[in-house]
């Protein structure tokens, strides 16, 4: 019986073994036509192994780069693409440029910082004006956010100021009005709380009366029972 361990290794495990077999078998076929015909065949046969690579932009160009890597890059086919090399594949990518300054003030973030910057040397005083209103509403809500708590105007327009070295000038008081609350006047009396309560009233009144009148007539119903069944005792 033969062993995993000790076979080779696996180069592309979601092509199974057998592929690989394929691959091994097509390096020692001398005749280069021959060879290229079970090449082609090889390719269809992953493509249909792997069907999810149909969706992939240029699907078949991938399959002919896992033929070349599969055989290590030595099996001698012409391939209707660019023939792959083992440097292109262990290349390694290039070193991602990460960030190195931080925000001045972390509580609100870098992303605050930058819409103010964009603020400050924004020309249109309506778009500057309507960034400094929105910047002034986030820096509210991130105040709620972490100290649960609400916070004035003021402070928050003080702040913007000592940030932008007065460059933002935070507009108090355009917060929108509570909507007024809905009344009910259901009983010719024209204060609201009145309304209310003779509502609540007449619904709790209709509530008692279908439930009084549920239990009337299943009572009636439950005594001619009783009645009956007392009748019939008494004639015996």
């Amino acid at each position: 019986m033969e062993y995993n361990t000790t076979r080779n290794y696996l180069i592309m495990k979601e092509y199974g073994r057998n592929i690989q077999k394929m691959v091994e078998f097509l390096g020692t076929i001398e005749d280069d036509e021959e060879r290229q015909r079970n090449a082609m065949a090889v390719i269809e046969l992953m493509g249909t192994l792997n069907p999810h690579l149909r969706n992939v932009e240029d699907f078949r160009h991938k399959l002919w780069d896992h033929l070349f890597n599969i055989s290590g890059f030595t099996l001698k086919v012409e391939s209707p693409y660019p023939v792959p090399t083992q440097e292109a594949l262990r290349a390694k990518p290039d070193r991602l440029p990460y960030p190195k300054k931080y925000p001045r003030n972390r509580h609100f973030g870098k992303n605050l910082e930058m819409v103010i910057d964009k603020a400050l040397h924004e020309d249109n005083t309506e778009k500057k004006e309507g960034f400094t209103q929105c910047i002034g509403n986030y820096m509210k809500l991130a105040y709620s956010n972490w100290h649960k708590e609400s916070v004035h105007d003021d402070a928050i327009k003080a702040e913007l100021a000592a940030i932008t070295n007065g460059g933002l000038e935070y507009q108090t008081g355009n917060a929108a009005a509570p909507a007024p609350t809905a009344t009910f006047n259901l009983g010719g009396n024209t204060s609201g709380g009145g309304g209310g309560d003779h509502f609540r009233t007449n619904k709790r009144k209709n509530f008692q009366q279908n439930k009084q009148f549920k239990s009337n007539s299943g009572g009636g119903k439950n005594n001619n029972k009783h009645n009956n069944k007392y009748n019939k005792n008494r004639n015996k």
